[in-house]
């Protein structure tokens, strides 16, 4: 049975909700029915953060997730589609370095996201919570950690 939504797009949102969970970024949900301003969304709760962790980094990893688990899924990168993302990453970029060094320093962040997506734990989160996207087109930040969790334990065996 064919899904009515979009797997590039399940596996975009997938980045962004895995992303954020590995770097203890609470979920709200997820979802990929096309609005008119975006064709899926992660959306993310308030939470404490540990004092340790680089907020702005974490941000701009997080930003990223979507188009590079995208990327790793579809064997291209979808610059359009992602245009919102990377304008926040430039955003945020600019806030740590200056426009000399804005290139090299988005390298290096896409680097770690892709490293990042690459521990079997993390890819198959994504995978999990891309799957489940596909069936139901909208997902709780519940059921986002739930899977999260489960390719943890997964990955273990």
């Amino acid at each position: 049975m064919e899904s009515k939504y979009d797997e590039a797009t399940a596996y975009h949102e997938a980045g962004h909700a895995v992303v954020a969970l590995a770097l203890d970024r609470p979920v709200a949900k997820v979802s990929i029915i096309a609005g008119r301003e975006f064709l899926g969304v992660c959306h993310f709760q308030k939470g404490v953060s540990r004092a340790s962790i680089d907020l702005l980094e974490r941000e701009i990893l997080i930003a990223l997730g979507g188009i590079a688990a995208e990327a790793r899924r579809t064997g291209h990168f979808d610059r359009a589609g992602a245009g919102r993302d990377l304008r926040t990453v430039r955003k945020l970029a600019l806030e740590r370095v200056s426009e000399r060094q804005l290139e090299r320093y988005e390298r290096r962040m896409f680097s770690k996201v892709e490293n990042l997506l690459a521990e079997v734990e993390n890819w198959l989160a994504v995978e999990l919570i891309a799957a489940e996207l596909m069936k139901q087109g909208m997902i709780s930040g519940r059921a986002a950690k739930h899977l999260f969790e489960q390719a943890g334990r997964k990955a273990e065996e």
